[in-house]
C-alpha cells in the first residue's frame, strides 16, 4: 500500500531584515491564521534574518530560541514545520535547514553550496552530506537555494541506496533568490522534477532585503512531470497543494528511467 497523500503548505513573506524576533512574530500570526490541515509547512530560506553576511553575528545555537520556536510550531500545528537559518555550531556557522516534526524530533540539513557571488563562501561553513528524511512513509530531501543550480548533488542515485531504486520521492528547495535570476529559479525547478521523478517544492521569499535586492517569490509546488500544482505570485502568501505517492509510484513504473541512468560517486 502506498503511503497516504501529503498535503503541502508553502510560505512565501517579505522576512524583516535582521530582525529573528520580529520575523518569528511575524511567521507565528501567518501560520496561526492558516487552515490546520498541512502536513508540512516550508518556510524561506534564513527566513530570521534574510540572506546577509553582515547577520553572521546573530547566528543562535542550536539551543536558541529560533529553533525552540521551530519545535512549538511544529507540535502545536501537528506539522513538519521547515526552513533554513543561520546556526552557529561550534566554531563555524552554517545556512542550516531545519526539519522540526510534531513528535519533538528534529533534523537538519547544512547547505552545501555556498553562493560565492554574495561572499556566502567566506563566512558560512559549507555542509558536506546530502540528507534524507523519512516522513509519514515518504522519502523527502531538503536543499537550499543555491544547491539548486547543481543536479548532481540534487540527484535521485537511482537503484544505489533504495530497493526501488529512488533516494526520495520529494525535494524540497527554500530560497532567497532575486528576481533579476527569476526565469532560472523556475526553470531549474521544473528541471529537477522531471529528471528526478520527483515531487518539487520550491520555497522563496518576497519584497526588497537590506541590500535592495528585489525578490518575485514564484514559491511553487510541481508535480513529477515538471508541471506546476501551485505557484503563488510577488506578495506574501501562503498556497497548498496535495501530492500523491500512488500516482507517483504508477508513473515511475511505466516510466521506469532509473534503469537506465548512470551510478556515479560524489566526491568532497
Amino acid at each position: 500500500m502506498s503511503p497516504a497523500d501529503l498535503n503541502i503548505r508553502i510560505v512565501q513573506a517579505d522576512t524583516v531584515w535582521h530582525d529573528p524576533q520580529a520575523n518569528r512574530d511575524y511567521y507565528t500570526a501567518l501560520l496561526a491564521g492558516m487552515a490546520p490541515d498541512a502536513d508540512i509547512i516550508v518556510l524561506p530560506e534564513t527566513f530570521t534574518s534574510g540572506f546577509s553576511n553582515d547577520a553572521l553575528m546573530q547566528a543562535e545555537a542550536m539551543d536558541g530560541p529560533t529553533v525552540a520556536w521551530l519545535r512549538e510550531q511544529a507540535m502545536a500545528l501537528n506539522a513538519v514545520v521547515t526552513g533554513s537559518v543561520q546556526i552557529r555550531d561550534g566554531d563555524s556557522v552554517f545556512n542550516r535547514m531545519l526539519w522540526a516534526a510534531p513528535d519533538g524530533s528534529l533534523q537538519h540539513y547544512d547547505k552545501r553550496h555556498l553562493f560565492r557571488m554574495a561572499g556566502e563562501h567566506e563566512r558560512y561553513t559549507a555542509g558536506r552530506a546530502k540528507c534524507i528524511v523519512e516522513y509519514k512513509g515518504w522519502r523527502i530531501c531538503p536543499l537550499v537555494c543555491y544547491d539548486l543550480r547543481f543536479p548532481v548533488f540534487s540527484r535521485n542515485r537511482f537503484g544505489q541506496h533504495q530497493s526501488d531504486g529512488y533516494d526520495y520521492d520529494l525535494l524540497i528547495y527554500v530560497a532567497n533568490w532575486p528576481s533579476p535570476r527569476h526565469f532560472a529559479w523556475q526553470t531549474l525547478l521544473k528541471a529537477r522534477a522531471i529528471e528526478n521523478l520527483s515531487y518539487v517544492v520550491g520555497v522563496n521569499r518576497t519584497g526588497v532585503d537590506g541590500n535592495g535586492l528585489h525578490y518575485l517569490g514564484g514559491s511553487t509546488v510541481l508535480d513529477f512531470l515538471g508541471q506546476t500544482m501551485v505557484e503563488s505570485g510577488s506578495t506574501p502568501q501562503a498556497q497548498s497543494a496535495r501530492i500523491s505517492n500512488a500516482e507517483l509510484a504508477a508513473f515511475r513504473q511505466r516510466f521506469p528511467m532509473h534503469l537506465d541512468a548512470d551510478t556515479f560517486t560524489l566526491h568532497d
